[in-house]
């Protein structure tokens, strides 16, 4: 039902454009974009098989590695697949529902992250600062509690969104989408109407989750280098600082490209539209291409259990 020439009453279908301004160009733009998706789908996935394959990682710090691995390939696989039907098969319409749900799914996957960023970093903050006492405040019941927050929050938290924009805008100037997937705010500037309440919710929610745990995360690792940098042995200060490395490098990788992105978008109004897009499009396929590798690299176990798989 049109209510006018150029508003639309609760819009079936919705079209992603992709790149805005680089539609002639996508097909090749997804081949680097395919690459970094298989290579962190087979990164991830053999991160999980040697957490759960290896009894000897069954620890707290491997099970949250296991998470976020697990994490990344759900966040991977709620993008990919339609981005490449839309830059290879020209495949742009999608429902107006299965836009929402895609936008639960990645803005849920992302808390979720950013929940288990959080919880690694409290775990190395209790190893090193109290290393005594992490066996009983890291049991298998509390990282079993602390897994279920971890996906309950930003689900319950993400949710209010959903049906914000399902029951209160049901007016749309437009049904085309200038992004390579559905995010919350290119659905928001659709809708005819005041869209404040859900532009506030969208940034409330943004804090509630990422900016909290970046608070605290960077609270627990101050106070991790304040209680390495005084350990009297050159040795056991190397061996604490080496076991954070891994996170420090996936904890900033995450967050520094967040920020990146957030800030190009809102105050970048000078930046052509292409490069926004690409920044959000590296900022959620970026992470789950790097953590595998990092992870590889620089922990010791894995690093080891990979050489056994693979070795002759």
């Amino acid at each position: 039902m049109t209510i006018s020439n150029t508003t639309v009453f609760m819009p079936p279908v919705l079209t992603l454009v992709g790149i805005p301004g680089l539609e002639s160009v996508q097909c090749w733009i997804g081949i680097p974009f395919c690459v970094v998706y298989l290579i962190a789908m087979v990164g991830n996935s053999l991160l999980l098989f040697i957490i759960i394959s290896e009894r000897s990682l069954h620890e707290p710090m491997y099970i949250f590695l296991g998470m976020l691995g697990a994490t990344d390939i759900a966040l991977s696989n709620s993008i990919m697949p339609k981005m490449l039907g839309i830059f290879w098969f020209h495949m742009t319409e999608i429902y107006f529902d299965s836009c929402l749900l895609q936008m639960w799914l990645i803005h849920m996957f992302q808390g979720i992250e950013s929940g288990i960023l959080l919880a690694m970093a409290l775990d190395r903050y209790i190893a090193i600062c109290y290393p005594l006492r992490h066996a009983t405040v890291f049991t298998h019941q509390v990282v079993t509690q602390i897994g279920a927050v971890l996906i309950l929050r930003p689900a319950i938290l993400v949710t209010p969104s959903l049906v914000m924009i399902k029951c209160r805008l049901q007016f749309y100037h437009t049904t085309i989408i200038s992004h390579s997937y559905c995010e919350h705010m290119a659905i928001v500037k659709l809708a005819a109407g005041n869209v404040q309440v859900n532009k506030i919710y969208g940034l409330f929610v943004a804090f509630s989750v990422a900016g909290i745990d970046l608070i605290f995360i960077t609270l627990s690792y101050i106070q991790i280098f304040t209680t390495v940098f005084h350990l009297p042995q050159k040795e056991a200060r190397f061996k604490a600082f080496n076991t954070c490395i891994a996170h420090i490098c996936v904890f900033l990788e995450f967050y520094l490209l967040a920020f990146f992105s957030f800030f190009t978008h809102r105050f970048g109004s000078h930046i052509p539209p292409y490069i926004h897009i690409l920044f959000s499009n590296i900022y959620l396929l970026l992470p789950p291409f790097l953590n595998p590798l990092v992870y590889g690299i620089k922990t010791t176990q894995i690093r080891i259990h990979m050489v056994k798989i693979f070795g002759p």
